[in-house]
C-alpha cells in the first residue's frame, strides 16, 4: 500500500499536512505514516537529564500523534502509524523515505508568515531532484473546504 509520508512537528502548517495526507489516503486507499523527529540539540545534558528530556519528548510527540490518528480514523477511516526518529530532521526525513519503500509521496506543510515556507520546505526542496518519491507542499492558510476539494 502506498503511504503519504508527512511530518509531525510544533509548526501551524503541519496540521493542514496531516489533513492533506489523511483525505489523499482516504480517496487512493492509500496510508498514512506520520513522521516526528527529535533533534540532538534537546539532549545536550547530563546522561540522567538527557534521558528524561527524550522520554518528555516522546510523550510529547505520542500525545500529538493520538490526536491527530483519532480524527484520521474517526473521519478519514485510515489508520496511520507513527515512526519517531532522532537527529537532524531533514537528514531523517530522507533516511525514513530511503528505508521504507511503501512511501509514496513525502507531504510538508507550508508557513504563509514572512520567513517563507519554513527550514524543512525550504532544504527538502533544494533535494527534490534526488528523491525516490514527490514532494507535496501544502500552503497552510488552505482552508478545510479547499483541502477537501483538492484531495
Amino acid at each position: 500500500m502506498r503511504k503519504f509520508l508527512v511530518v509531525l512537528d510544533d509548526t501551524r502548517e503541519c496540521l493542514n499536512a496531516m489533513r492533506f495526507a489523511a483525505m489523499r489516503a482516504a480517496n487512493t486507499g492509500g496510508g498514512v505514516e506520520i513522521l516526528s523527529v527529535i533533534p540532538p540539540d534537546e539532549f545536550n545534558h547530563w546522561i540522567g537529564v538527557g534521558d528524561i528530556m527524550r522520554a518528555e519528548a516522546r510523550e510529547r510527540i505520542e500525545a500529538h500523534y493520538n490526536v491527530f490518528a483519532k480524527w484520521m480514523r474517526d473521519r478519514q477511516g485510515v489508520d496511520p502509524t507513527l515512526v519517531i526518529r532522532e537527529g537532524e530532521p531533514v537528514t531523517e526525513i530522507l533516511a525514513q523515505v530511503r528505508d521504507n519503500p511503501d512511501i509514496g509521496v513525502l507531504v510538508l506543510g507550508a508557513g504563509s508568515g514572512k520567513s517563507g515556507p519554513g527550514p524543512l520546505v525550504t532544504q527538502l526542496t533544494k533535494t527534490a531532484g534526488t528523491l525516490p518519491v514527490p514532494i507535496t507542499i501544502v500552503p497552510g492558510e488552505l482552508s478545510k473546504e479547499q483541502l477537501e476539494l483538492i484531495t
